[in-house]
């Protein structure tokens, strides 16, 4: 496509300079006819051949654009499904930091990602469509020139380098204000995803009218600094249109001192200003040109951030065993987070196969972290952690991830049907796979019930009902290691309850780790890790814990006093 566009904007240029050809040719021969004194039907015989010259030139140069915008487009085209592509495949590599990084909020992801491929694809549009020809018909009528008169091409040469250095220092006056307005359409973006999250809040606290006037004033900045690009463009422009109008008058006068000492036709005037035009022409649009080469280049610096931020590739070893055991051991762990905050502080535990162990307690001791760096989202900053005797770092992270199911406080269901989210845990089960997989979660008579059944849409069900989704997508992707962070924290009694089951039946011959604040999930471990600040302080059975009167001891008193459970008891009693 590159090489048929290059071939056709050769073709086109010289297409291109037909005009002043026949311009100049039909100036001297009309003039010739003139002084001769010819009969008009030689005039009449004159105009036909340059009419159909021109008819035919005006067929080629359409075929010619035709070819031209036609590959031009499908370039745009292509290399957009491209690129769009290569940063949805890299995106997907990277390590969960790169996304809880605060330059990377989902609003400013999207916007620099957006206007990176709009800019690029616009970019090379614009190479192929515009300026190759354009640029490709100067050349060729700059060659011309010369060819004709030194002089006069020397005289539009000269041209070029001024308006080239006068588009530079534009180009770079605009730099930092295209640079700011990236940072304002970033952050306006940003914005709106985060107030459109907020609604029920902010309407909560009746903040409507301050949300409001954080919107105002990131736009009337966006507006000052538009205002300000603007005039400087067109101080910028108006020079170099001063410029062009001195090489059309040094040209003028040039040619007409040529024709009057005889060695230049009253034609070759018509026919240097005119090629005059086709070299100006692309110099004309060299600040538009400049412009768009700038804006994709400024805005592809993002997006060039986010495809080559190679650090951020998660990293994943070779280590395939035959089978996991699903024995763990945390060796002196500490771990930071990107932002600083330090979470663990050399924690070690062990954790058993086929044992269900809970993580305990309170809101930011580093449950949640523990179970980041468990599934290998996130690397210890130091100390090891060891499956089945191997370091997490040797095991292939495909691989890895295959063998331990997840389920979260609120677990994302994707927009599809119920059995589409279901299968997720295995694209390649049959349809009684997911039916018993739903049965396994108890599900699926409620599913049933339904009008629409396994077909029906998941984002209308239920909280309870979505998280039994999730343990069914959990049963069908059947992986040896479970964690389950706050599987119940969210729901109410009853569904808590259900759950109950469903967690119960898929807990069975597992390695499982759950963090709960749920007194009955938490009595039904057979191991327990208790960590307070980062630090894990005490581990063992309940009853060996308890009775140890420490940290463990207060949650649980604290837990069974948030309960009522002397009321609770003398309810069931009576």
């Amino acid at each position: 496509m590159v090489v048929a566009t290059l071939a056709l904007a050769f073709v086109g240029s010289f297409a291109a300079q037909v005009n002043a050809l026949i311009l100049k040719y039909t100036v001297d021969s009309i003039s010739d006819l003139m002084v001769a004194g010819e009969p008009l039907s030689k005039g009449f015989h004159l105009l036909g051949f340059i009419s159909i010259v021109l008819l035919v030139k005006e067929l080629v140069y359409a075929v010619v654009q035709f070819g031209q915008k036609f590959y031009g487009e499908k370039l745009r085209i292509f290399i957009s499904r491209d690129i769009s592509q290569a940063i949805t495949e890299k995106i997907l590599t990277y390590r969960l930091e790169f996304y809880s990084a605060t330059e990377n909020d989902s609003g400013k992801l999207q916007t620099r990602i957006d206007l990176g491929i709009s800019s690029l694809t616009r970019l090379v549009q614009n190479f192929f469509i515009d300026i190759l020809p354009l640029f490709a018909n100067a050349i060729v009528a700059l060659a011309l020139m010369f060819y004709a008169n030194f002089y006069v091409g020397l005289v539009s040469l000269c041209i070029i380098p001024i308006y080239f250095y006068i588009s530079v220092r534009q180009a770079s006056k605009l730099g930092g204000f295209r640079r700011r307005m990236r940072m304002y359409r970033e952050t306006k973006n940003n914005g709106i995803i985060s107030l459109i999250d907020s609604i029920t809040v902010i309407k909560s606290f009746v903040r409507e009218s301050l949300e409001a006037k954080r919107h105002q004033d990131i736009q009337f900045e966006m507006t000052e600094n538009q205002l300000v690009t603007r005039k400087t463009s067109f101080i910028f422009e108006s020079v170099k249109g001063f410029v062009e109008q001195i090489g059309i008058v040094i040209i003028i006068i040039l040619t007409a001192y040529f024709v009057l000492n005889g060695s230049m036709t009253i034609g070759a005037i018509m026919f240097h200003i005119m090629l005059f035009n086709n070299v100006s022409a692309p110099i004309r649009q060299l600040h538009r040109i400049y412009d768009e080469v700038n804006d994709a280049l400024i805005y592809s610096e993002g997006f060039f951030d986010i495809l080559e931020s190679d650090h951020q590739i998660e990293k994943s070893g070779t280590y395939q065993p035959e089978k996991i055991i699903g024995l763990l051991e945390v060796r002196n762990v500490d771990f930071i987070y990107p932002n600083g905050t330090q979470a663990l502080h050399n924690v070690s535990f062990t954790i058993k196969p086929n044992q269900n162990t809970a993580l305990v307690g309170l809101s930011g001791a580093g449950k949640s972290t523990v179970i980041n760096l468990l599934d290998k989202f996130y690397e210890p900053s130091s100390g090891s952690i060891l499956l089945d005797g191997v370091d997490l770092k040797e095991y292939n992270t495909d691989f890895l991830r295959k063998n331990i199911g997840l389920v979260l406080q609120k677990n994302h269901i994707f927009k599809g049907t119920i059995s589409e989210n279901i299968l997720y845990g295995n694209p390649n089960a049959s349809e009684s796979e997911v039916i018993e997989s739903a049965k396994k979660a108890y599900i699926h008579e409620q599913i049933i019930a339904l009008h629409e059944g396994y077909n029906s849409q998941a984002h209308l069900l239920s909280g309870g009902q979505q998280q039994r989704i999730a343990i069914a997508r959990l049963f069908l992707k059947n992986p040896p290691i479970i964690f389950l962070d706050e599987p119940t924290a969210s729901l109410d009694a009853i569904a808590t309850e259900q759950i109950k089951k469903s967690l119960d039946a898929i807990k069975k011959d597992r390695t499982v780790i759950i963090i709960s604040h749920s007194i009955s999930q938490i009595i039904d471990a057979t191991h327990i890790v208790v960590l307070d600040h980062g630090r894990a302080l005490e581990t063992g059975t309940h009853e060996s814990i308890y009775a140890l009167k420490g940290t463990y001891f207060e949650i649980f008193t604290a837990m069974a006093n948030s309960l009522n459970i002397d009321k609770i008891t003398q309810t069931i009693e009576e």
